[in-house]
């Protein structure tokens, strides 16, 4: 099991930038892909954005494509979100999360995961 622990929500305008941080420990975390996943109040957890082991290939739904950037930096056992031109409708709470298995479908499904931080606030006003 790998322990995550995401920080960096808050409360932004719209338009307005942030950036979540998740921290990993407990597994080998650079040997696996890493997921964002958001949920808002009432609806489903949902997938954001997803990255592979070693950073080179990256995945986002269509609603947050060329507004957030998911990277990662091994050495620090991180992974993070940078979240620009937000959207009222990208208030929610944003959770990272470690596949089951060493890889996950495109786009992935949150049952694929099983590891998950406590989540961080993203809320943005009108």
């Amino acid at each position: 099991q790998v322990q995550l622990v995401e920080s960096g929500g808050g409360l932004v305008q719209a338009g307005g930038s942030l950036r979540l941080s998740c921290a990993a420990s407990g597994r080998t975390f650079r040997r696996y892909a890493m997921g964002w996943f958001r949920q808002a109040p009432g609806k489903e957890r949902e997938y954001v954005a997803a990255i592979s082991w070693n950073g080179r290939n990256t995945y986002y739904a269509d609603s947050v494509r060329g507004r957030f950037t998911i990277s990662r930096d091994n050495a620090k056992n991180a992974v993070y979100l940078q979240m620009n031109s937000l959207k009222p409708e990208d208030t929610a709470v944003y959770y990272c999360a470690a596949p089951i298995g060493d890889s996950f479908a495109v786009p992935p499904s949150p049952t694929e995961f099983g590891s998950w931080g406590q989540g961080t606030q993203v809320t943005v006003s009108s």
